[in-house]
């Protein structure tokens, strides 16, 4: 057990390697950002913005795909109870069709990160790069992998749209967003063949568009 607990607190602490090198560059405040929801074909995309603590241990912190619904559960709330600030955005169905997914993801980041209510000293973010920001960054392929911010910031963005994902289901209880959270499985594919698409699919997306033009 204890050996267990030793291991863990030494793959938490990796995940601070990238942000002691913003803090020794200078950095107070560095801000993880990432999101959730760019492969579905309904529903928003959700980012998450989150400033922790320096090295402020937080067990089973890691990229939201590869923790338990339970756990996420559980690391959504501390990271709120415990965040110097944590922030969230989110990019309509609208503005995803009028933009692109990419555009409406840099829409949701920015929100994210004004809402943390304090402006960061630098950013890490995942795999996107925001060119207009006055705030210096770094972007990490797999980010939410290697460091905590971008973990975190991948939890609050996961667990945050989840939860419009099954508000959207009691809505539209055919889709089963409660279960597929919009992404194209067989049973959404299927439901979105029968019945239409709904207000927040996105039609951009080919799946949807094919069902359009074939109702049309």
């Amino acid at each position: 057990m204890l050996k267990d607990e030793k291991k863990e607190k030494k793959r938490v602490s990796r995940l601070y390697v990238i942000e002691q090198q913003c803090y020794a560059a200078g950095a107070k405040l560095v801000a993880g950002v990432d999101e959730s929801g760019r492969g579905p074909l309904a529903g928003p995309v959700v980012a998450g913005a989150v400033i922790l603590p320096p090295f402020y241990y937080l067990a089973k912190l890691n990229d939201s795909k590869l923790v338990s619904e339970k756990d996420r559960n559980l690391l959504y709330q501390k990271i709120h109870n415990i965040a110097v600030a944590v922030g969230i955005g989110e990019a309509s169905v609208e503005l995803i069709d009028f933009h692109n997914i990419l555009e409406a993801t840099k829409l949701a980041m920015k929100k994210a990160i004004e809402d943390l209510g304090v402006t960061p000293d630098f950013l890490l973010i995942d795999a996107v790069k925001l060119a207009d920001s006055t705030i210096k960054q770094k972007n990490i392929i797999k980010g939410d992998r290697i460091s905590a911010s971008i973990a975190a910031a991948s939890i609050i963005a996961k667990v945050h749209r989840d939860k419009l994902m099954n508000e959207l289901h009691k809505k539209y209880p055919r889709y089963g967003f409660d279960r597929h959270k919009g992404y194209g499985t067989k049973e959404h594919l299927a439901a979105l063949s029968k019945y239409g698409p709904c207000p927040d699919h996105r039609k951009s997306f080919t799946p949807v568009k094919e069902v359009c033009h074939v109702q049309s």
